[in-house]
């Protein structure tokens, strides 16, 4: 049985979110609009079927499925980012 990932932009865009709890910052960090973070958001929302945030003013928290969600999003992209600083350290012979 083969299951899917959720798309991985999106992704990027809620843990990004969710470490500032800021669609600005977020926005800021990874070189995009605001309204393209918001978009993302959206987007894996309605892939998921569940609310990630609650939308407090300005500020932003995670829902209960979020907190759910973020531990293993993180975790994935440190797993990435540490692979590929392995890649590029030189080896010894």
């Amino acid at each position: 049985m083969t299951s899917r990932l959720p798309p991985l932009n999106p992704l990027r865009a809620f843990e990004a979110t969710a470490r500032y709890g800021s669609l600005t910052k977020a926005a800021s960090e990874l070189h995009v609009t605001h309204g393209a973070i918001s978009h993302q958001i959206k987007a894996l929302e309605a892939s998921l079927k569940v609310q990630l945030f609650e939308r407090a003013g300005q500020r932003l928290r995670l829902t209960p499925q979020g907190a759910e969600l973020l531990p293993a999003v993180s975790s994935a992209f440190e797993g990435i980012a540490a692979a590929t600083a392995r890649m590029s350290r030189p080896t010894s012979s």
